[in-house]
């Protein structure tokens, strides 16, 4: 099992110093500590995640103040971007990093993100799709046609040469379609356990790995990243009274961002609708449902068993979200204990897999 750090929420509607100071240097502590990778998403017109915009700026940023991790996009929504632009920033960050370049690829969220965009939100999966095989074949050197503004072809070959041969690519899954369609790519894949439960989720994976060995790909050899909040600390019972208000605001926050994705599709529901009492009782809900079962928010101890079930699923990474608590100093020295967990896991599940051997 690898972890990984993943950041989503970064407040960016209120200017003051020091913003991405929590990202630099949690960054620098995962480098040196043996994690895998830091994930920086794309987030655009929301409070919600406004510190991070364009991954591949925040992960050139990254390629300066470390050294080992893998530096990846959580995600880029391909319709938003032309796929020679994907591929000339990506590579710049391939080479300012030495080769650690990495994108999860997605088809996009909200409506008003199309604004950026000339395709239809209607069409945002068949253009993701089809923009990661182009920004693969720039990857790797080919020319690709592309139509300019009178509508010429024009064979297109992307600059500069990134360091790695090939872009290690991850597609970010929530439908069984997606799922299967990434299998079918040979992908690696990014999860969540934002719209349901570990059972729910399996199925899924299966479905992905069956579609993997069906399109002749190694099942062995793709990552499942499964991103998870999470804070640890030495005592559970603290844990949760430190992170129960600063979680209840983060749903608060998320929940704003499923009202404008519910407008989008013509739903009209809103917050205002509920009372504060009603409110703060979903709220409350929310947050005991991530703690006990979507979430590593404990100890390295009471995490550890869940870390087990995960492995048990076929989930091989796990990409922890620790920005949701937005206090610098409590994040960093929640660090440790996560790091104790990964320690731990390591050695528990390189016993199991001996004991199982010895069979």
């Amino acid at each position: 099992m690898d972890f990984s750090l993943f950041y989503f929420d970064g407040d960016g509607s209120v200017a003051r110093p020091n913003q991405y100071q929590l990202l630099i240097e949690s960054a620098k502590f995962a480098d040196q500590n043996g994690f895998t990778a830091v994930w920086t998403p794309e987030r655009h017109f929301h409070a919600f995640g406004g510190l991070y915009p364009n991954p591949c700026v925040t992960s050139a940023a990254l390629a300066m103040a470390t050294e080992n991790l893998q530096l990846r996009a959580g995600s880029v929504v391909v319709p938003l971007h032309h796929p020679v632009r994907i591929a000339e920033d990506w590579a710049v960050v391939d080479n300012l990093s030495n080769g650690r370049a990495a994108i999860a690829f997605a088809s996009g969220w909200t409506m008003d993100e199309f604004i950026l965009s000339p395709t239809p939100h209607a069409s945002r999966k068949a253009q993701m799709w089809r923009g990661i095989q182009q920004v693969q074949q720039l990857w790797q050197g080919a020319a690709v046609d592309f139509q300019d503004a009178a509508g010429k072809s024009v064979a297109a070959q992307s600059l500069p040469r990134p360091l790695q041969p090939q872009l290690p690519t991850w597609v970010t899954c929530q439908s069984t379609e997606t799922f299967i369609e990434a299998g079918r790519l040979g992908a690696n894949i990014l999860i969540s356990l934002l719209g349901g439960s570990l059972e729910q989720l399996t199925p899924k994976i299966q479905a992905y790995q069956q579609s993997l060995s069906k399109h002749g790909h190694d099942v062995n050899s793709k990552t499942i990243s499964l991103m998870l909040h999470t804070f640890l600390g030495h005592d559970i019972d603290q844990v949760k009274d430190d992170v129960r208000q600063p979680f209840c605001e983060y749903l608060k926050t998320h929940y704003g961002l499923l009202e404008n994705l519910a407008k989008g599709m013509g739903l009209s529901i809103s917050l205002s609708d509920f009372s504060d009492d009603d409110l703060d009782s979903l709220l409350s809900f929310g947050v005991e449902g991530f703690m006990n079962d979507r979430s590593l928010i404990g100890t390295p101890e009471s995490c550890l068993p869940f870390i087990q079930e995960l492995a048990q699923t076929g989930i091989t990474e796990v990409a922890c979200l620790i920005d949701f608590v937005q206090d610098f100093d409590v994040v960093m020295n929640a660090l440790p204990y996560l790091k104790q967990l990964k320690d731990n896991c390591a050695i528990h599940l390189s016993e199991t897999a001996m004991a199982g051997s010895a069979y």
